[in-house]
C-alpha cells in the first residue's frame, strides 16, 4: 500500500502492495515498516539526515557509502526523480530509511520515482518508520550499524551485529573512478581526485577549468606532471585515515600548486598538514547548519555530510577559517605559507543553500595567483 508505479508524471498511478520489513540495530533496537526499493538485506552504519528537500542528491552523494539514510522529513518522493539531479552514476548508501514516501509524484521534471531508482541500483528502503523515535535514539546512541528487510528479526540483528560501521575502513576505493575522464570548458586546468567526488561539484568547477578527474590513489608526481593550474580535493566516504596515500600526496603537492579541498578533501588536506581528526557522534547531515566565517563575521547557512573533523589545534601552519556555530567544529581552514584551504562543509549545495558559493570564485582567484 505505500510503493506505487507511474503511468506518466502528474498522472494517476497503480499501486503496488509493500511487504511487512524491519530496520533492526545493532543495540536490538527495531523499527517496523514496509519494504519498497530493491528487495534483500541491507546493512550498514546507520544517520540521519535533515534536508527538507534533494532527496535525490543525497542518496546518490558517494559519501553515504558504508550508510544507511534516514531521512527526518516525512513525506520523500514527492517530486520524483530525475537523472539531472544524479550526484553519481548509482547510489553508495546501503539503505533509505523514510516516514512516508509519497503516494503520487509530482513534478515537470520527473523521469520516474524513487522506488524504481533504489530497485535499479539494488538498494533496500523501508517506509512508515517512526523516524522522529529513530532520529532521537541515534542522537544518543550516536550512529550505530543496522540492517533492513523483509528477513526475521534474528537474521536481521545478526547482520547489523556484523556490520563493521566505517572506522578504519578505505571505503573510498568503492567509489572512485577507475581511470582518469576531463569534464567542463573553463579556461584554466585543473586536476580534482576522485574520493567520491558529486557532479554538482564537476559543474562548478567545469566552469572554471577543463577539469581532469583522476583516481583517488594517483601520485603527486603524475599530477604535476599534467601542469594544474590548481587541484581540488573532493568529497568522499568514511574515514579519513583510512585513505590509502592521500595524504602523502597532498604533502607532495602543497607549495606547487594552489589547493582547494571539500569535506573529506578538508579532512585530508588537515591529515597533510599533521592535523588528527575524531569521530562526530552522530555526524553532521543536513542543509541548514550554521556556519560563522571569522574573516568577517558573517553566517553562512550550509549544508552538510560528514561523520568526521577536524580536531581543533592540531592543524600546524593554517588557520581556522569557518566554525560550526552548533557545536565548535572546525569548517574551514587556510594554509599561511602555501596556497591551499579548504572547507568541511559543501558549497557546492547540491542540495542546500547557495550561501558559500563563494568559495569556488576564491579558488578562481588563488589559480590567477599561482604557486
Amino acid at each position: 500500500m505505500i510503493s506505487e508505479e507511474s503511468e506518466g508524471a502528474g498522472s494517476g498511478w497503480r499501486r503496488k502492495e509493500g511487504r511487512e520489513s524491519l530496520l533492526v540495530l545493532a543495540d536490538g533496537e527495531v523499527f517496523e515498516g514496509e519494504s519498497f526499493g530493491a528487495p534483500g538485506v541491507g546493512s550498514g552504519e546507520v544517520v540521519f539526515n535533515t534536508v527538507l528537500t534533494g532527496y535525490q542528491e543525497v542518496i546518490t552523494d558517494p559519501s553515504y557509502a558504508g550508510q544507511i539514510i534516514t531521512f527526518t522529513t516525512t513525506h520523500i518522493g514527492n517530486y520524483g526523480v530525475t537523472g539531472l539531479d544524479d550526484e553519481a552514476r548509482r547510489p553508495a548508501c546501503r539503505g533509505v530509511v523514510v516516514r512516508d514516501l509519497a503516494r503520487r509524484r509530482s513534478n515537470w521534471r520527473s523521469e520516474g520515482d524513487l522506488g524504481d531508482l533504489l530497485a535499479r541500483a539494488g538498494v533496500p528502503g523501508i517506509t512508515g518508520v517512526d523516524t522522529r523515535r529513530l532520529t532521537r535514539h541515534l542522537r544518543d546512541a550516536g550512529a550505530v550499524p543496522g540492517a533492513l528487510g523483509t528477513a526475521d528479526e534474528p537474521t536481521l540483528l545478526a547482520a547489523a551485529r556484523r556490520e563493521p560501521g566505517t572506522d578504519g575502513i578505505d571505503l573510498v576505493a568503492s567509489v572512485t573512478c577507475a581511470t582518469p575522464y576531463v569534464v567542463g570548458d573553463g579556461p584554466r586546468r585543473v586536476v580534482a581526485y576522485d574520493f567520491g567526488i558529486k557532479n554538482t561539484m564537476l559543474r562548478h568547477l567545469g566552469r572554471l577549468a577543463t577539469v581532469e578527474v583522476v583516481p583517488a590513489s594517483t601520485p603527486a608526481a603524475e599530477v604535476l606532471a599534467r601542469r594544474p593550474d590548481g587541484v581540488f580535493l573532493s568529497n568522499g566516504p568514511g574515514d579519513p585515515a583510512a585513505v590509502v596515500g592521500a595524504r602523502d600526496a597532498i604533502r607532495q603537492l602543497l607549495g606547487r600548486v594552489p589547493v582547494f579541498g571539500i569535506c573529506l578533501g578538508h579532512q585530508l588536506l588537515a591529515g597533510a598538514l599533521g592535523g588528527r581528526t575524531y569521530k562526530l557522534g552522530f555526524g553532521h547531515h543536513g542543509g541548514n547548519h550554521p556556519v560563522r566565517r571569522l574573516s568577517s563575521g558573517a553566517v553562512e547557512i550550509t549544508s552538510q555530510n560528514h561523520n568526521y573533523a577536524v580536531a581543533e589545534g592540531t592543524v600546524e601552519g593554517a588557520d581556522v577559517t569557518h566554525v560550526n556555530l552548533n557545536d565548535g567544529v572546525v569548517e574551514g581552514i587556510a594554509c599561511r605559507d602555501v596556497p591551499a584551504f579548504s572547507v568541511q562543509y559543501h558549497p557546492e549545495a547540491g542540495p542546500g543553500p547557495h550561501d558559500a558559493r563563494y568559495l569556488f570564485a576564491e579558488f578562481e582567484a588563488l589559480m590567477a595567483r599561482g604557486a
